[in-house]
């Protein structure tokens, strides 16, 4: 124990003495006793409390995910609901889970804590997509969400996100007030929890039923811009393969696609059921290839049209397309986000439904092929920050001063969101819109990989790309901070033979922007770069996107920007 940082030790000792944590959890810790450095990545930090919430590992320890942790933030979390609270009645809370392992025991846990602070909670019985929960929180007019999820990480992560009463992410001031509050919370005797027992005798837990899924499922499915087509004919020659990669997916992205009239979907069996070890793929994100394998396998088999995925908790959509040789190709996020734009808001005109004043809304790491095609159809580009959080705050800005009438937003890791019914993306009306996009487009004769030609014809060859760098642990913490310094403080004058024209240091707060640890470096040919550690993952990021004569042209460009940086990247970490 004497290897231990002294805050690291002293939180250690106060877990074991601690009354309050069980025996089960206190045998873990003392498991570790020699190793040092793994009770030292534990205990070193409480884990931190992002402007999305709580994301970790599972496991015993103050900087890991477990029921003490999770109570804390719960308790932090409730003074911020009593506070913001100001209608009659009492203040409640939505919370929903998705397929993790302890999903249904953190959200339970959550729910008793909010009892415990007398506020109601609607819980879903079973697993939920997060889209879901923030439409829940609309529909019902609560103060408040909790969706317990770890998105597309390993097995071995699970989290906790908070909305605010619009159905959105907190934005950074909201956050950091719920922060401060749990920063108050210094013992778990600080925590008030009450039994389930209580607090369903009290009234303060409520479940929530197949109600409130039809709900969900009829709003998603009235967005569609072409129902009555696909419900007479398209739906019944157009054929899905469909994988909710062991998620909340399956049940929901089926009853819209049938809602809205399409009768050849078929589902990765292999895939179909819950489970938190998501055991058939590497990792469950439909951002990567791998994770389509065997819905390849089986589109290949029924001579599929399309291929749609969807995320654990179904905020995140990929899509794969036939090319014009008839082989499966997967679309970026900034590609299906392109589709769509073009999809929707052509289709709105042709029915006269596309207003005047019509806002895209995008991040600072998304294409501008996408903007380039809003703009086409007379809409406004916003760009945000990096995360739907903030693509949610300018829709409700604009239903507030009714200046614009928002559209659809995306960002380029696969989220997207059309209508106003929720505030936060998702992937079942994704997948809704780019199946009915596909259907609409073939009975023209076209794949949307045809489509997706044409629009690179008429507004240049875009590409982007991404690579990421995994730095876990403290360390890691430290590495990438080393590595954004670096690019802070030694700025490149040019970058594969193209001069740096402008840098955007957004921690600095630029563009009418909050302050975030964002470098973006845009180049004399219109190309870009950007530098963003994860706010969820122990990782680095960087966005790369240039515009080509040519695809092979835009493909070279990329390729050798990449190199340039990823060489200065790699020797720092």
């Amino acid at each position: 124990m004497t290897q231990l940082s002294p805050q690291a030790l002293e939180t250690l000792e106060r877990w074991l003495q601690d009354p309050l944590v069980d025996e089960a959890t206190k045998g873990e810790l003392r498991a570790l006793e020699n190793d040092p450095k793994e009770l030292e990545e534990r205990f070193y930090r409480d884990l931190e409390f992002g402007t999305g919430g709580l994301r970790g590992v599972i496991g015993a320890g103050s900087n890991r995910i477990n029921r003490y942790t999770v109570g804390r933030a719960t308790q932090g979390f409730a003074k911020y609901i009593l506070e913001q609270y100001n209608g009659e009645g009492s203040p409640s809370v939505v919370i929903a889970h998705d397929s993790r392992r302890f999903s249904p025991e953190f959200t339970l846990e959550a729910a008793l804590v909010l009892a415990g602070n007398g506020i109601k909670t609607h819980l879903f019985p079973s697993l939920r997509s997060t889209p879901q929960l923030s439409f829940s929180v609309r529909d019902l007019k609560a103060t408040g969400g909790i969706v317990i999820t770890a998105s597309h990480n390993p097995p071995e992560y699970n989290g906790y996100k908070v909305y605010n009463a619009d159905g959105g992410q907190l934005i950074p001031d909201e956050a950091e007030k719920v922060i401060s509050y749990i920063q108050q919370v210094d013992s778990f005797d600080a925590v008030k929890r009450i039994s389930r027992e209580e607090a369903e005798s009290q009234g303060l837990l409520h479940w929530l039923g197949e109600q409130e899924d039809e709900a969900f499922t009829d709003t998603v499915a009235s967005v569609s811009v072409a129902r009555e087509e696909i419900t007479s004919s398209l739906g019944r020659n157009f054929k899905i393969v469909y994988t909710p990669l062991h998620g909340t997916g399956n049940i929901p992205v089926r009853s819209v696609l049938s809602k809205i009239g399409f009768t050849e979907v078929f589902v990765v069996p292999q895939q179909e059921e819950p489970d938190s070890e998501f055991s058939t793929v590497k990792s469950p994100n439909p951002e990567e290839r791998e994770a389509f394998t065997l819905a390849m396998e089986l589109g290949e088999e029924l001579n599929a049209d399309l291929l749609i995925g969807t995320d654990p908790d179904a905020d995140r959509m990929g899509a794969v397309v036939r090319d014009k040789d008839g082989k499966f190709v997967v679309l970026s996020g900034n590609q299906s986000g392109a589709l769509m734009i073009h999809y929707y808001l052509s289709r709105l005109q042709e029915q006269g439904k596309l207003p005047a004043n019509g806002a895209v809304v995008k991040t600072i790491v998304t294409s501008e092929m996408g903007a380039a095609v809003a703009s086409h159809y007379g809409a406004t580009v916003f760009n945000t920050l990096t995360g739907f959080k903030y693509i949610g705050e300018k829709m409700t800005q604009f239903e507030a001063s009714g200046e614009y009438t928002y559209l659809f937003g995306y960002e380029e890791s696969y989220g997207y969101l059309a209508g106003t019914y929720a505030r936060d993306k998702d992937a079942v009306l994704a997948a809704m819109l780019i199946a009915e996009a596909g259907a609409y487009y073939k009975a023209q004769g076209k794949t949307l990989y045809d489509v997706l030609q044409e629009l690179y014809e008429k507004f240049g060859y875009f590409l982007e790309s991404l690579e990421s760098r995994t730095l876990k642990g403290k360390d890691g913490v430290a590495q990438i901070q080393g590595i954004m310094n670096d690019w802070r403080s030694n700025p490149p004058q040019e970058i594969a033979g193209t001069a740096v024209s402008e840098i955007q240091d957004y921690s600095l707060g630029i563009n009418g922007l909050p302050k975030e640890n964002v470098l973006k470096y845009l180049l004399a040919d219109g190309s870009w770069f950007c530098l963003r550690p994860s706010g969820t993952e122990p990782k680095i990021k960087v966005y790369f996107a240039v515009r080509g004569e040519s695809l092979q042209n835009a493909k070279d460009k990329v390729a050798a920007l990449t190199v340039q940086v990823m060489g200065r990247v790699d020797g720092n970490n």
